[in-house]
């Protein structure tokens, strides 16, 4: 977990220029959009009202995937967007806030979809360490002794994946693209490296799902550009 200020105003102004103009990404721009199986999904949408509606009062849904870190906030209510708890439903929220216009569908719309589990199949305990034990065949516990931590510096480890802010590498970043994401880090995210790839496939997706939002009786935030 990160704990970060919220995004500075270059990455910002950055998100927002490139999602007015199309994002340069292959969803960006003109009246239809391709999927990647080479299918037409239909007219493009512009995602600017997605990224600029308000999360809470002081967030934008801008401000929390650039950069890709989990904020949190210990003197705020726990939970989205602020952390996460054990049982939230992040990828479900994260995916309505992205998608659905907040002032008309909360951010729970997906969660309360009745395919879910009502809820973890063993009770999470209320203190340390917080998760349910495993089930199944468990190890005993040794004694405690004979543990060797080890020492050696950050770079001598290799990412293989960012666990910041839910959903945003899954939902955001395509396949072809996860590798080089993984391996950036937040001070990258910053400097606006992201922004097309973002745009780009949150336009893609908000069109090939406009038709399934509609179905729904959902208010998509995208709208035609």
């Amino acid at each position: 977990m990160t704990m970060l200020g919220r995004t500075t105003p270059f990455a910002l102004a950055a998100l927002l220029a490139l999602t007015a103009c199309g994002g340069g990404g292959s969803g960006g721009s003109g009246s239809t959009s391709t999927s990647s199986s080479g299918g037409q999904t239909g007219s493009a949408l512009d995602v600017t009202p997605c990224l600029t509606q308000q999360v809470t009062a002081t967030r934008k849904v801008a401000d929390l995937v650039v950069p890709d870190v989990l904020q949190l906030n210990l003197a705020a209510a726990q939970g989205f967007p602020n952390g996460r708890r054990l049982s939230d439903p992040v990828v479900d929220v994260t995916l309505a806030a992205i998608f659905l216009d907040l002032k008309t569908h909360g951010a729970d719309t997906f969660a309360k979809i009745p395919l879910n589990p009502s809820g973890n199949d063993v009770p999470l305990p209320a203190g340390f360490p917080y998760l349910a034990p495993a089930q199944g065949v468990t190890t005993v516990p040794g004694t405690g002794s004979g543990f060797v931590f080890r020492t050696d510096a950050p770079s001598a480890y290799t990412r293989v994946d960012r666990m910041g802010f839910p959903a945003v590498a899954t939902a955001l970043v395509r396949s072809a693209q996860k590798t080089a994401f993984n391996d950036d880090s937040p001070a990258v995210d910053i400097t606006g490296k992201w922004v097309p790839e973002f745009t780009a496939d949150l336009t893609e997706l908000a069109t090939a799902l406009s038709d399934d939002f509609r179905g729904l009786n959902l208010t998509a935030c995208a709208k035609v550009s």
